[in-house]
C-alpha cells in the first residue's frame, strides 16, 4: 500500500497547553480512517496538521514522501480537500457557485471554469441529492443543507485525500447514512478519507481503521473490533460503556451506560 501521509513524533501546543504529544502514524492510499476520542483529545488539531493549516512544533508531517509544507498551496489543493468545522459563508453565494469554487485549483486562469466545471458541479449535486438547492443562497440554507453543500465543494475539488471534521454532525439519521454511504463509495473508488466522528457506531460501521486519541496521544489504532473495546473506551473516555456486536454487520456497537444503572 502506497503511503500518503507519514507523521513522526508530532507535538503541538497552543500557548502553554500541550494538545498533541509525540504522535506517529501513517495513512495509506485508499484507507478510510475514523478519528475518535473525547473532547480536548486533539482530533481537530491533528486534522489541521494533516491539512497543512498548522505546522508541527516538533516532529514532521510528510505527504507523498515530501514535507507537507514544501508544497505550494495550489498544488496541495489539487490533492487534499478539507472540510473543517464552523465554516462561515460571508458573501451571498448561490449554492452552485459555491460548489464550483472547489474547482479553482484545477482551473486554467485564462479560460475560467468552463463546461467541465459545470458538469462536475451537476454530478456532485446529484450524487449528494441536493439538486433542489440549485439557485438558493447559502445564507438561506439550514445547517444540515449547508453541511452537504460544503462537502459537495470538497468532492468537486477532485482530491486524492479528503479530510473531514464532523461531516455529519448537523444531519438527521437518514442524511447521515446517505452521506456516509456516498463517502464509502468514493473510498471504494480509491479516494482516501480521514474523518473525525463523535458517533462511535457510525465510525464502527463505515471506517476500516479507527484512530483513538486520548490526552493528546494515540490510545489505540486498528480496525473497529480491536479499537472499540469496552476496556479501551472506558479508559479513554472516562465513562462506562457496553460493547456488543451489531447483528447485521458484525461490527462493534457501543452503548453508553447512565450512572443510575451502576451499582445495581
Amino acid at each position: 500500500m502506497e503511503t500518503l501521509y507519514s507523521l513522526q513524533q508530532v507535538s503541538f501546543s497552543y500557548g502553554g497547553l500541550q494538545v498533541l504529544s509525540e504522535v506517529s502514524f501513517d495513512i495509506g492510499k485508499g484507507e478510510l480512517v475514523g478519528v475518535i476520542g473525547p473532547n480536548g483529545a486533539g482530533k481537530t488539531t491533528l486534522l489541521r496538521l494533516l491539512a497543512g493549516y498548522l505546522v508541527p512544533q516538533r516532529g514532521s508531517v510528510e505527504f507523498l514522501g515530501k514535507d507537507l509544507h514544501g508544497y505550494d498551496k495550489r498544488s496541495l489543493a489539487r490533492m487534499v480537500a478539507t472540510l473543517p468545522q464552523g465554516i462561515a459563508t460571508v458573501f451571498p453565494y448561490v449554492v452552485e457557485e459555491f460548489i464550483l469554487m472547489g474547482r479553482y485549483p484545477h482551473v486554467d486562469r485564462r479560460f475560467g471554469y468552463g463546461r467541465e466545471g459545470e458538469e462536475v458541479v451537476r454530478d456532485v449535486m446529484e450524487s449528494l441529492g441536493i439538486e433542489h438547492l440549485r439557485g438558493r443562497l447559502m445564507s438561506m440554507l439550514s445547517e444540515g443543507e449547508r453541511q452537504k453543500v460544503y462537502l459537495a465543494q470538497c468532492i468537486a475539488q477532485s482530491p486524492k485525500v479528503l479530510l473531514l471534521d464532523e461531516p455529519v454532525s448537523h444531519l438527521d439519521i437518514k442524511h447521515q447514512m446517505q452521506t456516509l454511504e456516498l463517502l464509502a463509495a468514493l473510498n471504494k473508488d480509491g479516494l482516501t478519507i480521514a474523518m473525525i466522528l463523535h458517533d462511535l457506531n457510525l465510525a464502527s460501521e463505515f471506517c476500516s481503521r479507527i484512530l483513538l486519541l486520548s490526552r493528546g496521544r494515540i490510545f489505540s489504532d486498528g480496525d473497529p473490533a480491536n479499537t472499540l473495546t469496552y476496556q479501551g473506551l472506558e479508559e479513554a473516555y472516562g465513562t462506562v460503556v457496553v460493547v456488543r456486536e451489531n447483528p447485521l454487520s458484525g461490527k462493534p456497537f457501543v452503548l453508553p451506560v447512565s450512572k443510575k444503572y451502576l451499582g445495581q
